[in-house]
């Protein structure tokens, strides 16, 4: 009956005129109260899942009943393998970018002409966690010594460290007690990287973290750092490390290169067996983001810039990458 009264139908079921039928656009988002928004939002997520498992399960044994004749697997698609073609990416084969490498600034270190020595030192007046962050990435270069400003310029700064045979300059800068960037000068010509720092790990901070670092020298790992701009901020990372890994000691620096964000791992791996390969991380971690690449040794004044970040000019894209 449809006089209100909660009659029941003969089958159970309510009668048509007492159940509420949702339109066929109802969103979660249009109920009013909270609490049941919430709720049926998780119910409709716990479905979502389940469908996409069942789908998966299906599909899994339609391979498995066409054996070899099954389709090749879709590839997913992702904002990498979507990313828009840069025209200046590296062809290794490219005799124009092997004649680079061959005259540039860094041609001595890969020919192993040069051994590095590494200066790093900080923004004026660095707190504790600064301090300790230079200290720990003195552990990770070899040849690396670590010096404090007591308000030199680092115009003034430069040529003392010509005068000692440095060949590399690190500056940690910091902001609110925090490391928040990085200025790499190559020396004695350039150039020069200046780049936003976040997510700084220290390695008491890192959970399941292996035993200290030994002196020896790691292996440097680069990854994706396919175009031009890329290619030269790899070899300013791999000039920082001598070019003669010691690999008994088992440990690898990796500069990891995804949309633009570098990001640093310092690990030491393990052999298990013959097949199985366990890596601890030893530390620290941080993520690194390119804002500028200048010609010469830092001068933020009267220097000739190769190239700037510019937000609203060039990230028009998420699919658009420099690196």
């Amino acid at each position: 009956a449809g006089d209100g009264s909660g009659a029941v139908a003969e089958d159970g079921e309510p009668p048509a005129s007492a159940r509420v039928l949702f339109p066929p656009t109802f969103s979660v988002s249009e109920i009013k109260n909270k609490q049941r928004r919430h709720f049926m939002f998780l119910r409709w997520k716990q479905q979502q899942r389940k469908e996409k498992l069942a789908a998966k399960k299906k599909r899994r044994k339609e391979r498995e009943a066409l054996g070899d004749k099954a389709p090749p697997k879709a590839i997913p698609k992702t904002i990498e393998n979507q990313r828009v073609y840069d025209e200046t990416t590296v062809d290794p084969n490219d005799e124009e970018v092997a004649f680079d490498e061959a005259t540039d600034e860094f041609a001595p270190y890969f020919n192993r002409q040069t051994v590095p020595k590494i200066l790093i030192t900080t923004s004026d007046r660095p707190r504790g966690r600064t301090v300790r962050f230079c200290e720990q990435l003195s552990t990770v270069i070899p040849n690396s010594h670590v010096y404090y400003r007591r308000g030199l310029a680092l115009k003034r700064i430069i040529p003392q460290c010509i005068a000692r045979d440095f060949t590399d300059l690190i500056v940690i800068n910091e902001d609110r007690k925090i490391p928040n960037g990085l200025v790499l000068s190559h020396l004695p010509d350039g150039p020069t990287a200046h780049f936003r720092m976040s997510s700084v790990r220290l390695r008491k901070e890192i959970k399941r973290k292996g035993k200290e670092p030994t002196e020896h020298v790691p292996e440097v790992i680069l990854n994706n750092f396919t175009t031009r701009l890329g290619h030269s901020i790899g070899r300013m990372f791999a000039s920082l490390f001598p070019h003669d890994p010691q690999f008994i000691g088992r440990q690898v620096a990796t500069f990891h290169n995804q949309r633009d964000y570098i990001f640093f791992r310092f690990h030491r791996y393990i052999f298990k067996s013959e097949k199985k390969v366990g890596i601890q991380e030893l530390g620290p971690r941080f993520t690194l983001k390119l804002r500028s690449l200048q010609k010469g040794t830092f001068d933020s004044k009267f220097g000739e810039y190769e190239w700037i970040h510019k937000r609203r000019e060039m990230d028009t894209s998420r699919r658009k990458f420099h690196l």
